[in-house]
């Protein structure tokens, strides 16, 4: 039998390290390709290659000859786009990781409009593929995405390329973890949950495990479509403050707030929406096959573990850079005391 070539783009991302993983126990002859060396968890038949993405003249040295599928976790515009395109006769089919940023509600609005006066989206629940995109542009996150996504689709059978829009993707290696909300106060031994909205919000996860498991899938069917990547459980964000203490065994009490914020950023999460995000999955599982490999609550001790090992005498900013900018949001616990001390 003839082994299938894949070349990833962004392999030792986050969920590049598990895209590697799985599409090489699944018998594809991986070339793992990074800024970065590689992961020592990885199958030692898999190919790790230095090179930017961002390199044109490096991208196609990498793709050689060419290869059966693409695995892009890093494309974010139209120039990524292009970029592809141009080397469409050395790629069979591509995977290429979009966002659910890209939805907009009836009303035209979007994550893009959330901090506007009566700006939260009001998705249906949950929210199809078909649901309409915010329009393509340089803008914001959404609006490349959204241009990234129809300059592929553009493309037809010259590159059949399945995209996939990702909720917030959770496990083991994030840049940005969400979970670190929480999990930061467990280990400081913070006593209290100030939550929002009565700690009902629901943004749909997606673990990174899902997440390959659905490249994995696509690479091994490929085609032209957009599909949602999601996990099958979608818990409130009180579910997950929960889930996190009971990880670390710790205790503490959860204090519900009928509404927004009620001072400041006291009681906002990353979560923390007025209004429920959930993602249609029927699609995937229709045209894919996919079954989720784990859920939300299954997987977040492991995640919650992982993040404790980072923190070990080490500030939080030294690891997760990208997300200084929301150590004022997060972390204010002076703010906490004071509405707490004020309200009781």
């Amino acid at each position: 039998m003839t082994t299938r070539s894949a070349v990833v783009l962004g392999a030792t991302g986050q969920v590049g390290r598990a895209a590697v993983r799985a599409l090489a126990a699944d018998g594809w002859e991986v070339r793992a390709v990074s800024r970065g060396g590689g992961d020592e968890d990885w199958p030692g038949e898999v190919r790790a290659v230095r090179a930017d993405r961002e390199d044109d003249a490096a991208l196609a040295a990498v793709l050689g000859d060419g290869c059966d599928v693409l695995v892009d976790m890093v494309a974010y515009g139209p120039g990524h786009a292009r970029q592809l395109k141009s080397l469409a006769d050395r790629i069979g089919s591509a995977v290429v990781i979009s966002s659910g940023a890209v939805y907009e509600d009836d009303q035209g609005r979007s994550f893009d409009t959330q901090d506007e006066p009566d700006g939260f989206p009001a998705y249906p629940v949950p929210i199809p593929e078909r649901q309409p995109t915010v329009a393509p542009g340089e803008a914001s996150y959404g609006t490349r995405k959204v241009a990234l996504e129809r300059d592929l689709l553009a493309a037809g059978a010259e590159l059949p390329t399945t995209l996939l829009r990702a909720g917030a993707i959770h496990g083991p290696y994030c840049r940005g973890p969400r979970e670190l909300y929480f999990v930061k106060r467990a280990l400081d031994r913070r006593p209290v949950r100030i939550l929002a909205y009565n700690g009902q919000s629901r943004f749909h996860p997606v673990h990174v495990g899902n997440l390959a498991e659905l490249i994995r899938l696509a690479a091994a069917k490929p085609g032209s479509r957009v599909l949602n990547a999601g996990d099958p459980d979608v818990p409130t964000v009180r579910e997950i403050s929960a889930g996190v203490d009971a990880a670390l065994s710790v205790t503490s009490e959860t204090v519900l707030v009928d509404g927004p914020a009620p001072a400041g950023t006291v009681g906002l999460t990353p979560w923390g929406l007025d209004r429920p995000i959930v993602y249609d999955m029927t699609a995937a599982e229709r045209e894919l096959g996919y079954r989720a490999v784990t859920s939300y609550a299954a997987a977040l001790p492991a995640t919650v573990e992982w993040l404790a090992r980072q923190l070990d005498g080490r500030h939080w900013r030294e690891i997760f850079s990208g997300l200084v900018k929301y150590e004022d949001d997060w972390f204010d616990y002076g703010a906490e005391d004071s509405w707490l001390k004020a309200t009781r």
